[in-house]
């Protein structure tokens, strides 16, 4: 039996690492070490937060979280690790597996989806964020040369504006209320708004921002008869929007789009393998390191994941090294 450390939420605002064993490793399994993680700021701080409403917990629940909302629970699904037993063609290989906060751990091989060779560990932590945003591009459906407004810089929209990016003619502007988001604005290639400045007459907005005056905005600077794209999770918190202006009179609509299931719009024709092998391979774009804010031990994952719940830390996807983990 192999010791390990998991990260644990045991109640609401309480994190602590534990030790625990593993199970052997059975025929179809393999045994993962974990090299990184990443945590999702938005989805994971509300988990640690309590936020997860009681009517959504069981949709909530990651592929292998242990323990239920709102605790002693272990949750997570950024992970990369280094296959170490199991069939010989995978042995050796990194992985990106939707596994919780742990230094190692056993799952079934197609649980595993091989990162290649030539993307950087660290960097493919961001895998399931890329997945988000591929699904958010599917509900959107951009054309060539469209005007996009992002709101909301966070991990999931910095990810969203860069792939935008890549569309011939299109114009992706990353709203936010944050003025240190240009920096990573720049890095990724599109341009940078405040509040206050942010373009009208969007071909499309998208939501990232987890808030209601995000949301608000996103309605505010679409075309008549747009579409806006909320991205975001809530989890308890309400949001409030003003729809006695002009919501019916520009005939707007909002429509959501999460990463559960394939966009409706791809689902007869990709699997959610295929859309975070495409993830995977879109993730060659050095770019993408710019998402990648900060970096810690998992010695301090109990502190940091406090930080990132009440704001004192402003990361967009901060990774855990486990490298030297038990």
């Amino acid at each position: 039996m192999l010791d390990v450390t998991a990260f644990w939420i045991e109640k609401p605002g309480v994190g602590l690492l534990r030790h625990e064993q593993l199970p052997p490793v059975g025929e179809g399994d393999v045994l993962v070490k974990t090299l990184y993680t990443g945590v999702s700021r938005g989805t994971e701080t509300s988990v640690f937060g309590g936020h997860v409403p009681a009517s959504e917990r069981e949709r909530m629940r990651a592929p292998f979280q242990t323990g239920d909302f709102p605790g002693p629970v272990k949750y997570g699904y950024l992970n990369i690790g280094v296959v170490g037993s199991g069939p010989e063609s995978l042995v050796g290989t990194t992985v990106f597996t939707l596994y919780p906060h742990q230094s190692a751990f056993v799952v079934p091989v197609g649980a595993v989806t091989p990162v290649p060779r030539d993307i950087p560990a660290r960097r493919a932590v961001l895998a399931g964020a890329v997945e988000t945003a591929i699904n958010v591009l599917w509900d959107a459906a951009p054309m060539v040369g469209d005007r996009i407004s992002v709101v909301g810089a966070g991990m999931i929209g910095c990810c969203v504006a860069r792939l935008a990016h890549g569309i011939p003619g299109v114009s992706v502007t990353l709203v936010d209320i944050d003025p240190a988001r240009e920096v990573v604005a720049d890095q990724l290639g599109v341009s940078f708004s405040d509040v206050a400045t942010a373009p009208q007459d969007q071909d499309i907005v998208i939501n990232t921002s987890g808030s209601g005056t995000g949301l608000q905005l996103a309605l505010e600077t679409v075309v008549t008869d747009g579409t806006v794209i909320e991205a975001s999770w809530y989890g308890d918190r309400p949001a409030t929007l003003m729809l006695g202006a002009d919501f019916h009179s520009r005939r707007l609509t909002i429509r959501s789009s999460q990463v559960g299931a394939v966009a409706s719009g791809r689902r007869g024709t990709r699997t959610t393998r295929e859309r975070l092998v495409l993830a995977l391979e879109l993730l060659r774009d050095p770019a993408f390191d710019a998402v990648l804010t900060g970096a810690s031990s998992w010695r301090t994952l109990p502190e940091v994941m406090a930080s990132l719940a009440d704001g004192s830390r402003n990361d967009l996807c901060h990774t855990i090294d486990w490298r030297d983990a038990v």
